[in-house]
């Protein structure tokens, strides 16, 4: 059996191993995806130096790229590492609510990506929205919501990735919180949010082929687990020396788990406060084609579930399953709370099954989940910067004067994403910290801004004063929460479950209803004339015509020049939205409401909870089929988020592909 007590983690990697896949992978990537993107720029009509291509991928990103990088972005160190933390603690019951925590919102967020396409199409910012339908009062709130959450996502990503590289190698936490964001700048500068797409799908790839190796390892192939049979047994002995508190006969294996509830109020929350409030996720359905949004955000939904379940299952369990072998990193101790919090339960388990090639494979999951979540993030920091801030409150910006204040933003945010990691691991927060702040600290703002758009009779007063009391309320309640629970308020104490819950809930709950009652109080009567006014003319994108014009009145152009002058045009008509069928829209967003209820219902209530009230232990026969299932799941997701964008994006394919083998130039592709 495992004693109490700590242990260093044993690393079977050394620093080199960890600058090579810091640096040396990540400025190898960043070299790839600056080829890959001047390819896109010489063979198709698609130019990162326009205003609209860089921030908004020309609106025109199809279903199956926009699915992969949904599932790529919300893929963050958190859903990889705090999954797999929360099951090596509660049991399979939190692997299933991570999942549930995060992919409700998505499927929710479908309908609110259909309203966007209808009633502000021409946006390129959620805040931009609320501006043009609210004012200055509820700009500047929600603009500060939008940047507390970058800021909690960004230290997220950058903490969880530079913790697991520390343990495993030994890599200096600083010097990776700096390195890390260095690459990834240098990509998203060269070719914007389309970029990120891009690096969204070769990321997603080996996010799941990854999987697949732990997947097939600890339940085929390892000599220390080998199948699903072998590791329930040894959790139902981890269940007699390690008896889980307020699980049902103290057991792994059940969703009757007291803890697993709480973690599932404080994910549902974060997660909500996460999509709702990151314009990361209001880029991607502003990005997409609107007869493709609320599809390819639905399918995101469903191929993100698979991510958490089975990742947390097999990482989160195998690590509790195995802490009595000799080769556990910790061993004879099992991992610390600090050890727990930081992130290591996944490493952990990589490394008894797998060894060095194991803590290689957690490493590049790792890394590839951080630069791909972080890559979104700067493309939305610097829309919320350059067009929210300085192009609303400053001077109106030209297109290149866009794309010239993007690129600086980018490069500092960069830094600053160091800077901060830093500020935050130098005072004792790590990812687990942020997990759980997350929901408290954003879910206030999380309603008036999905109805921003959805509900004509939302005013600004109930938008703004809605969202002041709910923050309040949360505020407060997580304050008294956790002196009343845990009997001193400190930074520890702060980001336990219980504090997190008693935080969470009133700012979601009283924001919701102080937002509905003065929204009854002082009703609008909105007619989204303002909204859908917002287009790319009035957002610094109208140089693009200038340019044509200038070239236009060249009385010696070159053929080249008037190539280039079609080129530029093809751009500019790319860049104008589309008539809509705001009709067809309203029927999409029904279908859409219907489907996400319909989902939250079957994996929210109907499955965990019936399993809960009956206080269900699994059997060996059962368990095996439980996860069979979250295999069957992730397989199928994989291939979705590998193989659609690929067909879709056959065409293109053919035309760069024809172009760099000489078969076809730039000027001879339409795409």
């Amino acid at each position: 059996m495992s004693l109490v007590g700590e242990k260093e983690f044993t690393r079977l990697l050394n620093q080199g191993h960890g600058y090579g896949i810091v640096v040396g992978l990540g400025f190898a990537f960043a070299a790839l995806m600056v080829f890959l993107t001047w390819v896109q720029k010489r063979f198709t009509n698609m130019n990162p130096s326009a205003a609209s291509e860089f921030a908004t991928a020309s609106r025109s990103i199809k279903a199956g790229l926009v699915c992969c990088g949904i599932t790529s972005a919300w893929t963050w160190s958190a859903t990889l590492l705090q999954s797999s933390t929360a099951t090596y603690q509660s049991g399979l019951s939190t692997a299933w609510w991570y999942a549930v925590g995060g992919t409700i919102q998505i499927a929710i967020f479908s309908m609110i990506a259909a309203k966007v396409k209808m009633n502000a199409n021409g946006a390129t910012t959620f805040l931009q929205i609320v501006k043009a339908r609210f004012g200055v009062p509820s700009h500047l709130l929600f603009t500060f919501y939008a940047l507390v959450c970058v800021h909690v996502v960004c230290g997220s990503l950058i903490l969880g990735a530079s913790a697991t590289v520390n343990a495993l190698t030994g890599m200096s936490i600083i010097a990776c919180n700096f390195l890390l964001p260095i690459g990834i700048a240098v990509y998203v500068i060269a070719g914007g949010l389309r970029a990120t797409f891009i690096c969204d799908f070769i990321h997603t790839t080996i996010l799941f082929v990854i999987i697949y190796i732990f997947v097939f390892t600890a339940y085929g192939s390892s000599d220390v687990l080998g199948s699903p049979g072998q590791m329930w047994d040894l959790l139902q002995q981890a269940a007699v020396t390690h008896p889980v508190a307020g699980n049902a006969a103290g057991s792994y294996t059940t969703m009757r788990s007291n803890s697993g509830v709480i973690f599932a109020a404080v994910t549902i929350a974060a997660g909500f406060s996460g999509v709702f409030c990151d314009q990361g996720y209001w880029q991607r359905a502003i990005a997409s084609r609107p007869e493709s949004t609320t599809k390819a955000y639905m399918l995101g939904a469903l191929s993100w579930f698979s991510i958490p379940w089975a990742f947390g299952t097999v990482m989160g369990l195998g690590a509790r399953a195995l802490e009595t072998n000799p080769k556990f990193p910790t061993y004879p101790y099992a991992l610390s709370a600090a050890q727990q919090s930081a992130g290591l339960v996944a490493p952990a388990a990589a490394v008894t099954m797998l060894g060095k090639g194991g803590a290689v494979a957690v490493l590049l999951v790792t890394f590839m989940a951080a630069t791909s979540a972080a890559s979104a993030e700067l493309i939305a920091v610097s829309s919320i910067i350059v067009y929210d801030i300085m192009g609303t409150y400053w001077k109106p910006l030209s297109g290149k004067q866009v794309i010239f204040y993007s690129h600086f933003i980018i490069g500092v945010w960069a830094i600053w994403m160091g800077v901060w990691a830093t500020i935050l691991n130098k005072v004792g927060i790590d990812l687990g910290w942020l997990f759980y702040i997350q929901g408290v600290a954003l879910t206030p703002a999380v309603v008036p801004i999905g109805l921003t758009v959805c509900w004509n009779r939302l005013s600004a007063t109930a938008a703004f004063y809605g969202t002041l009391f709910g923050t309040v309320c949360g505020m407060l309640g997580w304050m008294i929460g956790c002196w009343k629970i845990y009997g001193t308020i400190n930074v520890t104490n702060l980001a336990l479950p219980y504090s997190a819950v008693s935080g969470a809930a009133p700012g979601l709950v009283l924001s919701t209803s102080a937002t509905l009652i003065l929204a009854w109080i002082f009703p609008d009567d909105y007619d989204w004339g303002t909204t859908r006014a917002i287009s790319s003319a009035s957002q610094g994108e109208d140089s693009q015509t200038s340019s044509v014009d200038e070239k236009a009145g060249a009385a010696d152009s070159s053929d080249a020049d008037k190539k280039d002058l079609a080129q530029d045009t093809v751009e500019e008509v790319v860049a104008t939205p589309a008539p809509l069928d705001r009709e067809q829209l309203q029927r999409v967003f029904v279908r859409a409401a219907w489907i996400s209820l319909t989902l939250t219902f079957i994996v929210t209530i109907l499955i965990p909870m019936s399993m809960f009230g009956q206080s269900y232990v699994f059997s060996r026969k059962f368990f095996t089929g439980w996860v069979a299932i979250s295999i069957i799941w992730v397989l199928l997701a994989g291939a979705f988020c590998i193989i659609l964008p690929i067909w879709e994006s056959r065409t293109e394919i053919r035309l760069i592909v024809s172009g760099l083998t000489g078969m076809r130039s730039k000027n001879e592709s339409t795409v």
